[in-house]
């Protein structure tokens, strides 16, 4: 069994920050690429960012510049680092992992922005 859990979700106001976790557990093994895509209500799942087990990074067009993503290979750990947050943002984002050609995703962790 594989775990993905994402974790920092919450509230914040537009131009503000905030950082989501992301862990996998259990039996994984040779974990290629983790990554964020995110929902928003009525629409599709978008990619987020994305970051290959040797650092290289991908990110969705409309949070380049904005958002970071990083990765602890040791721990099967990344983050999400978003800054100059919009109300266009407001998703559930979701993680996920590939490890040896299967796939895994997160529950989701809700994100709004908002005043």
């Amino acid at each position: 069994q594989v775990q993905v859990v994402e974790s920092g979700g919450g509230l914040v106001q537009p131009g503000g920050s905030r950082r989501l976790s992301c862990v996998a557990s259990g039996s994984v093994s040779s974990v290629n690429v983790m990554g964020w895509y995110r929902e928003a209500p009525g629409k599709q799942r978008d990619l987020v960012a994305t970051i290959t087990n040797y650092g290289g990074t991908n990110y969705g067009d409309s949070v380049k510049g904005r958002f970071t993503i990083s990765r602890d290979n040791a721990k099967n750990l990344i983050y999400l680092q978003m800054n100059s947050l919009k109300p266009e943002d407001t998703a559930v984002y979701y993680c996920y992992i590939l490890s040896s050609s299967f796939t895994y995703w997160g529950q989701g962790t809700q994100v709004t922005v908002s005043s």
